[in-house]
C-alpha cells in the first residue's frame, strides 16, 4: 500500500476527467430539476459513475465500496467508501448533485446539453453547479484507489438528488437523513462541496420564500372610486413589509467576521395577476418572492415577525398603507352600503432552508483553509447569501459542517454557465491535501 503522503503529489487525470464529465454533462438535459414540468431522472448519471467506479468496487476487488441507495424509482444517490483497516475517524464529501437548474437553449450561445471545451474553459449545464463537482470527486476516489493508499482516516463521498427543487420530498440526502445513513460522518468534518471560486465559503443564508395574496374588488377603471385595484394594494403591502422587514433585521454585526457579501434581504421575484381587460380594476394579485436572512438571526422569530406586519395591516383596515392617488382605496361602498374590504392573505411556500455560520476553529476549517492556501498561495474565506438544503440543520445536529466548491459563482444558474480544468485541478490538490491533513493528525 502506499503512504499517505503520495496525497502531496496528486494530480488531476485531465483526460479521464473530461471524458467523464463529458458523459454526466450529456445527460443533463434529462436531470433539469423543476417539477411539474422536469422531473430528473438522477440514474441516468449515475449509470456513468458506476461504470467508472466499477473496476475499483469490492465486487471487483477493489477498495471502494458502492452503494446506490433509491427511495424514488430513477432518482437515486450514490455512496462511496474509502475505508482502512485500523483508520481514525471520517472525512466526507457530501452535497455534490446530480440534477440540475433548467437551461434554454435559445438563450445559450453553445449546446447546454453538451460538453463543449475551449481552451481551460469547460461549458455545459450542470459544470460549475455541480456534475463538475461529482465528476472531480469520482476521480478523487477512483486514484486512491488505483495507488492504493493507506489512510488513517476513513472517507465517505455521497451524490445526492434533489438538490435544487425541494418540491418532490424524500428523494435526496433529506431522507438520507431521516433514514440515518449520514450518522456516521459525525466522526469528522462534512464538507458540503457544492459552492464555488475555489475560497472556504463560511456562510450562507436561509431561505425562506413567501406568497402574499391581495384580492381587491372588480370594477370599471373608469370608475376606480368603485373598485378595490388588487395590483395596487399588493405593492403597497409589499413596500411597507419590507420597510418593517428592514427596521427590524438590520445587517448584524458578525457578518463582517463571515465577510458576507450583504445583509439579510427580502424582495418580491414574481407577480401573478387575475385575466382580464386594461380597462377593468385586477380583482386580485399574488406577490411571490423570498427572504435570504445571515444565519445570525433565528428562522422561526423572522417568520413570525413578517407575518405580523399584515396581521396589523388587515386589523387597522390598512390605514398604514398609502393610496395612489383621490381614487384609490382598500374599503369601498356596497350599493347597498355596506363596506367592501380588501384581504391580505400570507403564507409561506415550503420548509426554509437554513443559514449556516460554519465553526472558523474546527479542525475541519482549519485544514481547508491550510490547504486552500497551500495551493493557491492564499485563502480568502467568504460568505454569501445563497442558500444550501440541509447545512443548517446538520451543524444543529452536530456535525461540523465546512463548504467548499471549485466552479465559478459568476455563471451559477445563468446561461453559458463553465468550469475551469485549472479550477477542478486545484480542487483535487486540495481535498487531497485536507485528506493527508486528517491521516497524518490521526496517526499522532
Amino acid at each position: 500500500m502506499a503512504s499517505h503522503d503520495v496525497l502531496l503529489d496528486a494530480e488531476l487525470n485531465e483526460e479521464r476527467y473530461v471524458a467523464l464529465l463529458s458523459k454526466l454533462i450529456g445527460e443533463s438535459e434529462h436531470v433539469q430539476n423543476n417539477p411539474p414540468k422536469f422531473v430528473p431522472e438522477e440514474d441516468k448519471v449515475i449509470k456513468h459513475l458506476l461504470e467508472a467506479l466499477r473496476p475499483y468496487s469490492t465486487e471487483n476487488g477493489g477498495p471502494l465500496q458502492v452503494e446506490h441507495v433509491t427511495y424514488v424509482p430513477g432518482r437515486g444517490n450514490l455512496i462511496i467508501k474509502y475505508l482502512s483497516e485500523g483508520a481514525k475517524g471520517i472525512v466526507s464529501f457530501v452535497g455534490s448533485h446530480l440534477d440540475v437548474v433548467p437551461a434554454n437553449p435559445e438563450t445559450w450561445e453553445r449546446n447546454p446539453f453538451k460538453l463543449i471545451r475551449e481552451g481551460d474553459k469547460l461549458y455545459g449545464r450542470g459544470t460549475t453547479d455541480c456534475l463538475g463537482h461529482v465528476a472531480v470527486l469520482t476521480e478523487l476516489f477512483i486514484q486512491l484507489a488505483e495507488k492504493n493508499v493507506k489512510l488513517n482516516t476513513n472517507l465517505v463521498a455521497i451524490f445526492i438528488a434533489c438538490e435544487e427543487n425541494s418540491t418532490i420530498p424524500d428523494v435526496g440526502v433529506d431522507k438520507l437523513l431521516k433514514d440515518g445513513r449520514l450518522d456516521e460522518l459525525k466522526g469528522g468534518p462534512v464538507y458540503w462541496v457544492d459552492s464555488a471560486d475555489s475560497h472556504p465559503c463560511v456562510g450562507t443564508a436561509a431561505a425562506i420564500v413567501w406568497k402574499l395574496h391581495a384580492k381587491g374588488h372588480l370594477f370599471h377603471s373608469g370608475l376606480p372610486h368603485k373598485g378595490i385595484n388588487s395590483y395596487e394594494f399588493a405593492n403597497e403591502a409589499i413596500a411597507h413589509v419590507q420597510k418593517r422587514f428592514y427596521e427590524d433585521f438590520p445587517a448584524h454585526e458578525k457578518e463582517d467576521l463571515y465577510q458576507f457579501a450583504t445583509p439579510s434581504t427580502m424582495k418580491p421575484t414574481q407577480v401573478r395577476i387575475a385575466e382580464g381587460s386594461f380597462n377593468q380594476l385586477p380583482p386580485w394579485t399574488e406577490i411571490i418572492g423570498d427572504i435570504r436572512m445571515t444565519p445570525f438571526y433565528d428562522v422561526d422569530t423572522v417568520m413570525d415577525k413578517v407575518k405580523s406586519y399584515v396581521d396589523e395591516l388587515t386589523a387597522t383596515d390598512f390605514a398604514a398603507l398609502p393610496t395612489r392617488g383621490p381614487c384609490s382605496k382598500y374599503v369601498v361602498k356596497s350599493p347597498e352600503g355596506e363596506d367592501i374590504k380588501g384581504v391580505l392573505t400570507w403564507q409561506f411556500e415550503g420548509e426554509p432552508f437554513k443559514g449556516i455560520a460554519c465553526d472558523l476553529e474546527s479542525d475541519g476549517h482549519l485544514m481547508l483553509k491550510n490547504a486552500t492556501k497551500e495551493v493557491l498561495g492564499e485563502a480568502n474565506p467568504f460568505s454569501i447569501c445563497g442558500s444550501l438544503p440541509l447545512v443548517g440543520d446538520l451543524q444543529a445536529a452536530g456535525f461540523d459542517v465546512q463548504v467548499c466548491g471549485y466552479g465559478h459563482s459568476s455563471v451559477y444558474h445563468g446561461d453559458n454557465e463553465y468550469c475551469s480544468v485549472s479550477s477542478m485541478k486545484n480542487a483535487i490538490r486540495i481535498m487531497s491535501r485536507v485528506i493527508h491533513g486528517f491521516s497524518v493528525k490521526n496517526s499522532a
